[in-house]
């Protein structure tokens, strides 16, 4: 599989607003990288190839997917065009800019959802149970 990577800068960026962002079994070694971090890598090269404006089509129940981890406006955010549990207490637009603290920061109460990762198909699809050292190889301190 030929993994299109983040700068070794970005993803060292990623890891330090990231930490503890996402928790799973995935091996506990990969350079300079948390275990618990990696993971979050693959996700959101699936969900929006790391593109931080990304807004997804509509999905069948009207809400829409934000930002680099694709982050749904039923659940999660507030996009002002439906029902919506807003879980993270935002504006789905608020993922939409390359500041991706707040996604981070909403990525985090995903996780700890009952879903866990299983919250995004591109996880399970993608990343779930696989070797993800592909995703930082080359990079080191």
């Amino acid at each position: 599989q030929n993994v299109l990577k983040l700068p070794c800068f970005k993803l060292l960026q990623l890891g330090r607003e990231g930490n503890n962002l996402f928790l799973s079994s995935a091996p506990s070694h990969h350079g300079p990288f948390p275990s618990h971090f990696v993971p979050g890598i693959c996700t959101a090269y699936h969900e929006s190839k790391y593109e931080s404006s990304a807004v997804g089509p509509p999905n069948t129940d009207g809400s829409q997917d934000y930002g680099v981890f694709q982050i749904n406006s039923r659940y999660w955010c507030d996009n002002q065009q439906g029902e919506t549990a807003n879980g993270c207490r935002i504006s789905c637009s608020a993922f939409t800019n390359d500041d991706i603290t707040d996604d981070i920061e909403c990525a985090k109460t995903v996780v700890r959802d009952p879903q866990g990762m299983d919250a995004w198909v591109a996880w399970k699809n993608h990343c779930k149970g696989k070797d993800l050292s592909e995703w930082t190889a080359g990079c080191s301190l």
